[in-house]
């Protein structure tokens, strides 16, 4: 995680150097920072001893801020992944209240006392990771975990940390939230997925038994699926996970709206969501296409290329096309391009849409083998 550190007082310094050492050899990216109107006093203060290493160093790994707190939280909102405050709840419930959108896009908040007794996870526990990362910073200062988000103190099953551990996009946040209440409350959830899955299912959750017609299935239930062409439940929570390559080709100069539009229509074929895409390939002559990689940059997908050799020794039946074998050394360039990309990690793949072709552009659609994790 990208984390930013903000504290206020010395003891406040001391915490967080030593939380910014820890997490940066954890694998996080961690950048600390000062209050300067708390702290600019304490920073020039002869009174400091020359021998006291801890705090000189202090000082050297805490960026004093000049601007208001209300415009670094906004800043950091934007480019952080988690921010923590070392200081009062106030002051950090104060700071980031103006910024606070959706649970989706918010970075985690994580607020520790100036003496490193409790650690309080303040927004985004779950799909931010705020949870983890109090637990995390608990284990490390043996402070306190306050964690209050109602499936965690019940111990009950957590749809967004489960879409979260799976790279699952969720597509009702707001059908999220009453699933999670009605587990805790203890009512009936159902499950249904496309895909098999390792582990136990959680006691709370009913598997969907399709064959027997006469078993009364739940109102309420989650569907782990990367088409929205089946309805499992009268309300079903759709979880969409990122494992489908797009594989295009198209003429030169093809503007992106061209592009995007194709391609949604290529997915509405078997009602596919966009978002259960996680690469975008196609051979090396089109690299530097602008309507691709338009498309590429706004749905911010990676975009990778092929030579032509690469995309003959994908094994496998593909529409072949004189002209496209003419122009680029290869019969057929967005089949083979899709399942390539798809299989670059090992992974077993099929093509689930074949060669879709319209306004000068091709798309295929392959996905990779993929388990749920519970």
């Amino acid at each position: 995680m990208k984390i930013s550190i903000i504290s206020f007082s010395r003891s406040g310094y001391r915490i967080g150097e030593m939380l910014s050492w820890f997490l940066g050899e954890g694998g996080h990216e961690v950048e600390a920072f000062t209050k300067s109107k708390y702290t600019k006093k304490i920073l020039d203060e002869s009174q400091v001893e020359a021998d006291d290493k801890a705090f000189r160093n202090v000082k050297e790994f805490a960026k004093p801020i000049d601007s208001s707190l209300r415009d670094w939280t906004g800043r950091r909102f934007a480019q952080s992944d988690a921010i923590i405050f070392i200081g009062a709840c106030g002051i950090a419930v104060r700071s980031i209240a103006p910024f606070v959108s959706s649970k989706k896009t918010d970075p985690a908040v994580v607020v520790i006392d100036e003496q490193g007794k409790f650690a309080i996870s303040l927004l985004s526990g779950h799909i931010g990771g705020a949870n983890e990362l109090t637990e995390e910073i608990s284990n490390l200062l043996h402070a306190t975990p306050v964690i209050t988000t109602a499936t965690d103190i019940n111990n009950k099953f957590a749809v967004d940390v489960f879409a979260k551990t799976n790279g699952c996009y969720i597509s009702d946040m707001t059908m999220a939230k009453e699933i999670s209440a009605a587990l805790v409350n203890g009512n009936s959830v159902g499950f249904a997925s496309d895909f098999p899955w390792v582990g136990e299912i959680p006691k709370e959750l009913q598997l969907l038994d399709e064959e027997d017609e006469t078993k009364e299935k739940p109102e309420m239930g989650i569907y782990v699926t990367n088409s929205y062409l089946k309805h499992p439940f009268v309300h079903t929570l759709y979880l969409v996970p990122k494992i489908i390559t797009l594989g295009v080709g198209c003429k030169k100069d093809t503007p992106a709206e061209t592009v995007e539009k194709v391609v949604r229509k290529a997915c509405d074929e078997l009602l596919i969501p966009s978002v259960s895409m996680e690469l975008v390939t196609s051979i090396d002559l089109k690299k530097e296409e602008q309507g691709i990689l338009e498309y590429c940059k706004e749905r911010n997908l990676p975009f990778e290329t092929y030579s032509a050799e690469q995309l003959k020794e994908v094994e496998g039946s593909f529409a072949e096309s004189k002209f496209v074998e003419e122009t680029t050394g290869v019969d057929n360039v967005c089949e083979r391009s899709a399942i390539l990309g798809s299989s670059k990690h090992g992974e077993k793949s099929n093509l689930i849409l074949r060669k879709y072709a319209e306004d000068g552009v091709t798309a295929a659609l392959a996905r990779r083998k993929w388990s749920v994790q519970f």
